[in-house]
């Protein structure tokens, strides 16, 4: 049976607090600035560290001046930045390598949710999903549309590909409202 220190680490991923130590300052360093839920949910995620030991490592980087916390997430310091270059080659590639990957994917999802916003509301028996895309130098939206899903599945899938795919939607969608009318399609003189 696993234990609270190693449980949810598959076979290849760090029980070592020290070496999970130098993955995080490997980490910061090549993905940096790096919030800790981004780095949490990409290790978690790929099974690499245990909870406890991920968030008793990020402390330990703060009080050992490895690492040090930003508005902007987790930045690497002159010493974690030698950690990192002297160390990080004595962790396995592999562990590296899907880390890296693993917070890039996270970082760029969390950069399209800022983009691409959409919300769930359920109306009766169905659900409304809101797909938002704003305009900050406008203050106002420069994309809305509401779409009406049967189920929680369906909503919740629509909103996780308008957040992924949001700006293709949208600028797809734009091409095909402003591509000239074919004869066929032109409205009869006086119908509008």
């Amino acid at each position: 049976m696993a234990d609270a220190f190693t449980g949810g680490v598959k076979l290849g991923g760090l029980t070592d607090s020290t070496e999970i130590r130098i993955l995080l300052c490997y980490l910061i360093k090549t993905a940096g600035p790096v919030t800790r839920e981004a780095m949490q949910g990409a290790l978690l995620q790929e099974e690499l560290v245990n909870y406890f030991e991920f968030a008793n490592a990020l402390s330990e980087l703060e009080s050992q001046d490895l690492a040090a916390q930003t508005s902007k997430g987790y930045v690497i310091t002159k010493k974690g930045a030698i950690v990192a270059d002297t160390l990080s080659e004595d962790l396995p590639r592999s562990v590296r390598e899907n880390a890296i990957l693993a917070v890039i994917r996270i970082q760029s999802w969390v950069h399209k949710a800022a983009q691409n916003h959409a919300t769930i509301e359920k109306v009766g028996d169905h659900y409304q999903v809101t797909c938002v895309i704003g305009d900050e130098a406008q203050g106002a939206d420069a994309f809305r549309l509401q779409l009406t899903m049967p189920d929680i599945l369906t909503a919740e899938q629509v909103r996780n590909q308008f957040i992924a795919r949001g700006s293709a939607i949208y600028a797809n969608l734009l091409t095909s409202l402003t591509r000239p009318l074919s004869d066929a399609d032109r409205p009869p003189e006086g119908a509008i």
